[in-house]
C-alpha cells in the first residue's frame, strides 16, 4: 500500500493520534525529536544532528541511539501508510561508527506486508556512506491497546 496523505488520518494526524509521546519523533517531548518526511515512494527520511549528549564512546553516537533511530524510522514508515505497528523483531547491523557532530540521515521503507505482519528495512548514513542497517518485523498496533 503506498504512503498517502489522504488517508482518513493522514501521516501527521496518525502520528499525533497514535504515537504522540514517542522518544524518537515527538516534537514536544524530551528525546530525539526527529521530523520524518514521507517520500514519493512511501519511504520516510529524517535527519539527526548527532549532538554531543548522545555520545557512547568518545566521538561516536551511542549504539542504542542508532538502533532507536532505525526503529523509529520504520515505525514512522508504517504510520505514513495509516497502519501503526509494534516492533516484533529488530535486527541492526553496525557497519561503521556514526560520528558525533555530523548530521546523519535515517531512511526506512516497507519491504512486504502480509496480514498483520509488515517487514521493513532501514539505513542510517553520514556523508552518503551507509553506517548502519536494520530489518524489522512489525505487528499491527491495535486501535485500542489493552494496557
Amino acid at each position: 500500500m503506498p504512503a498517502t496523505t489522504d488517508h482518513p488520518f493522514g501521516y501527521e494526524s496518525t502520528r499525533q493520534r497514535r504515537h504522540p509521546e514517542c522518544w524518537v519523533c515527538a516534537p514536544d517531548r524530551a528525546g530525539l525529536k526527529i521530523p520524518f518526511t514521507v517520500m514519493d515512494n512511501g519511504a520516510v527520511e529524517g535527519v539527526f544532528p548527532c549532538a554531543l549528549e548522545f555520545t557512547g564512546y568518545p566521538g561516536i553516537l551511542h549504539g542504542g541511539v542508532t538502533s532507536s533511530l532505525l526503529d523509529g524510522a520504520m515505525t514512522n514508515c508504517l504510520m505514513a501508510r495509516g497502519t501503526p505497528g509494534l516492533t516484533a523483531r529488530l535486527e541492526v547491523r553496525f557497519l561503521n561508527p556514526v560520528l558525533i557532530g555530523k548530521p546523519a540521515t535515517v531512511r526506512a521503507w516497507l519491504e512486504k506486508s502480509r496480514g498483520s505482519l509488515s517487514i521493513l528495512g532501514a539505513e542510517l548514513s553520514q556523508d552518503g556512506e551507509v553506517l548502519a542497517t536494520a530489518s524489522g518485523r512489525f505487528m499491527d498496533y491495535p486501535e485500542e491497546p489493552t494496557v
